[in-house]
């Protein structure tokens, strides 16, 4: 071996061992003719001593070395002198005289400076190889490491075989969002890149597998944000002969092992919350619940108002709402300012405006007081817990929008005014989450066409629930799943509310349709976002920073830059022809 110990390894302990270290040459100094290196491994760094007074011939090779260079040393631990110590760093209180120095390789001049992350990010992915040294990038990859151990480990304990799904595989109802992948053999048909491995993790419940995990690579063709990208890591598993309690139950055990093994205890089981609760009271179905913003229902206090667009939006509570946000201590926080960037920022998500009251020491002051009678401003005040000093924000309208604008609202707020505890780690289940939902283009499940409702002969198609449930974190969706269907009767019952003809539901599923025929036992899973749950834990800025070799958010690799163009032989053989787009 070349290397005796990693770098940040060593301690007080080693003192006078001879060791072997091996990694990069972090920085360099020369002080009056003794040159000091800090060698970088991925454990961390170490002072490197290099005085011509003991050892001439590695001084001398020493004096030659720059930013980067690999290095090979072998010295001895010593005890750093008298006021030189560096707390900073883990190895603080020691060093290394060096007795013998191999410069491995020599690197020419880094375009980025390892750890400088004040480089556009763009550059950073372009030279990832020398952004990835970065200390804090390797201990969010040592800790990603750790966890899909534990993972491993957790699952394995309770039952759960690991099994590979296809990543060749059909395209499936979503197929606008799937990556295509010709086929050279079969002329002008193709492959799909799996979103997940649903359809085959139910057949291996029908195969009698029973317990099922795969840390799984997905694929998904969609705008990025902040917590996507095009392809992503799933912690997927599956269950036969359970319920969404025994689902749930695993899924905090998985998580409860992840957290423990990173130093974070959380308390299982979590707290529930049905899809209509959340969204009523924090305008999202994964809400922050790391501070206390709740959103109140009001429209019963309107109905009567003498403002006639108010009056007919309360009236209406099926399909509006009229939601009031009241922020302790925020009438000195806001200004006409920062009141005129509010109303910006809703007017984005569809608010036609946004009303507000300030609580005085006299009286409730703002443009809504002159719509609500003084009886009804009183029971307002004393719902929404507000008090001198306060302000109540309104929102009102069709409640779809409303919840979205005011739940933004809610979470920019809290982030304004620094709300958030980021140290805490609030987790939450939410479940009965509607089956169906309209949209532009009819109807469409809101998980997938393979969740189990659980009240399918509900009159509305809109008051049917899925057995489906979310696992959220700190505003993060990390996890979601639910039962299946594993009945042929309620599959096929399911496709004809979505408008899926018997005819496309065999081209797209026949062999899913026709395994369920064969026995099929009552299953249902979970999936995990890997990229997400990591992303949380190490505070990282964005889901980019968790993945060795990221997209950017337009879904190209500055470093090997794709995609990119294929050539006419290759387009030739896959029998394939790229029109010209118009400009």
């Amino acid at each position: 071996m070349m290397r005796s110990h990693y770098c940040a390894d060593l301690s007080e302990q080693n003192i006078g061992e001879v060791v072997s270290l091996c990694g990069w040459c972090n920085t360099y100094r020369d002080h009056g003719g003794v040159v000091f290196i800090d060698l970088r491994d991925r454990s961390g760094l170490i002072q490197l001593v290099f005085d011509p007074r003991d050892y001439e011939g590695a001084h001398k090779i020493a004096s030659e070395v720059r930013d980067e260079y690999v290095l090979i040393a072998k010295g001895k631990v010593r005890k750093r002198g008298e006021g030189l110590e560096n707390p900073k760093l883990k190895t603080g209180k020691i060093e290394v005289l060096v007795e013998s120095l191999v410069v491995e390789n020599k690197s020419l001049t880094p375009p980025i400076a390892v750890g400088d992350e004040s480089v556009g990010e763009d550059v950073r992915l372009k030279y990832r190889y020398l952004d990835l040294r970065n200390p804090r990038l390797q201990e969010i990859f040592i800790t990603r490491s750790k966890v899909a151990q534990v993972v491993r480990n957790t699952l394995s304990h309770l039952g759960f075989l690991e099994v590979e799904t296809p990543i060749l595989t059909k395209a499936t109802p979503e197929g606008a969002r799937d990556y295509l992948v010709p086929s050279r053999v079969h002329h002008g048909e193709f492959y799909a890149l799996p979103q997940s491995p649903q359809l085959f993790k139910q057949l291996l419940m029908v195969s009698g597998f029973e317990r099922y995990f795969q840390i799984a690579k997905c694929f998904r063709d969609e705008d990025l944000r902040l917590d996507r990208q095009p392809e992503f890591t799933q912690i997927d598993l599956e269950m036969s002969f359970c319920n969404a309690d025994d689902v749930m139950g695993v899924a905090e055990e998985v998580l409860k092992s992840i957290f423990n093994a990173c130093g974070i205890a959380i308390v299982t089981p979590f707290k529930r919350y049905s899809y209509k609760e959340v969204m009523e009271s924090y305008g999202s179905d994964k809400p922050d619940l790391r501070f206390d913003l709740p959103l109140v229902e009001v429209g019963d206090l309107f109905v009567d108002s003498s403002n006639a667009i108010f009056s007919s939006i309360a009236k209406d509570s099926k399909k509006n709402r009229f939601k009031a946000l009241c922020v302790k201590g925020g009438d000195k926080f806001f200004s006409r300012k920062t009141l005129a960037e509010a109303e910006e920022f809703v007017r984005k998500f569809g608010a036609k405006g946004l009303a507000y009251l300030q609580i005085k020491e006299e009286s409730a002051k703002g443009p809504l007081v002159k719509f609500i009678s003084e009886a009804n401003l009183k029971i307002l005040l004393e719902r929404v817990g507000a008090s001198v000093g306060d302000i109540i924000f309104f929102g009102a309208g069709e409640k779809k929008i409303v919840w979205d604008y005011m739940g933004r609202l809610r979470q920019k707020i809290a982030q304004d005014m620094d709300l958030i505890d980021k140290n805490a780690y609030k987790f939450l289940w939410v479940v009965d989450f509607p089956m169906f939902e309209r949209n532009e283009d009819g109807i469409s499940a809101l998980h997938h066409p393979f969740t189990m409702p659980s009240n399918l002969d509900a009159e509305d198609l809109e008051e049917i629930n899925s057995v489906a449930y979310d696992v959220v974190l700190n505003g993060f969706e990390i996890g979601g799943g639910s039962i299946r269907i594993h009945k042929q009767e309620i599959q096929a019952r399911v496709f004809d509310l979505l408008g899926i003809s018997k005819e496309e539901a065999q081209d797209k599923f026949s062999f899913l349709l026709e395994a369920l025929q064969f026995g099929a036992p009552p299953h249902g899973g979970l999936a995990f976002g890997l990229d997400r749950i990591i992303m949380l834990l190490c505070k990282a800025h964005s889901i980019r920073d968790v993945i060795a070799f990221p997209k950017t958010q337009k879904a190209t690799c500055p470093l090997t830059d794709a995609p990119s163009v294929a050539n006419e032989e290759q387009l030739r053989e896959l029998h394939i022809r790229v029109r010209e787009t118009k400009k």
